[in-house]
């Protein structure tokens, strides 16, 4: 079966590429969601689980900015470049995937203070909890083009098996 270069980075290197790409960027928006709800229902304002929070968000935001940045260099521009793209399905798993930086950068950057800092305690809270669900919402995206086989959409001759 053909598949979209976000599979076939998953499935390469195993189990390494699964657990960089895939695992540390799920585990983290999950622990983050789950931290979220109990913040949000019992309004944490301090403790462990706030800091649990904050320490995940800065995390994940700087980690998948590296992710972001490798993937842009040695995946993005040389399959732009070449044409390498497995049809429009390949380039939406992708775009989705790497658009998580849109939700998980700006997480860390308000919990490291740069970025918001005249919001509310309430304001930041209901903003933090926006960017956890919009990163999971593209994620979930990529992770569905990513599983489709490309080749239902038109055929690949040029595709390595």
């Amino acid at each position: 079966m053909n598949m979209t270069h976000y599979m076939s980075l998953l499935s390469q290197n195993q189990p390494w590429n699964l657990i960089i790409f895939m695992a540390i960027p799920v585990i983290c928006a999950e622990t983050l969601t789950i931290t979220e709800f109990f913040i949000i229902f019992n309004r944490v304002q301090r403790g462990g689980l706030k800091t649990l929070n904050k320490i995940v968000g800065i995390f994940a935001g700087i980690y998948f900015t590296g992710i972001f940045i490798y993937l842009m260099l040695t995946a993005v521009i040389p399959l732009t470049s070449t044409g390498g793209w497995h049809t429009w399905v390949d380039i939406v798993a992708v775009g989705f995937y790497l658009s998580g930086v849109i939700f998980l950068l700006p997480i860390a950057l308000m919990e490291l203070g740069l970025i918001f800092r005249n919001k509310t305690a309430n304001e930041k809270m209901k903003i933090h909890f926006m960017l956890v669900g919009g990163f999971l919402v593209v994620a979930h995206i990529a992770m569905i083009f990513g599983m489709v086989n490309p080749e239902i959409i038109g055929k690949m001759p040029n595709m390595a098996m």
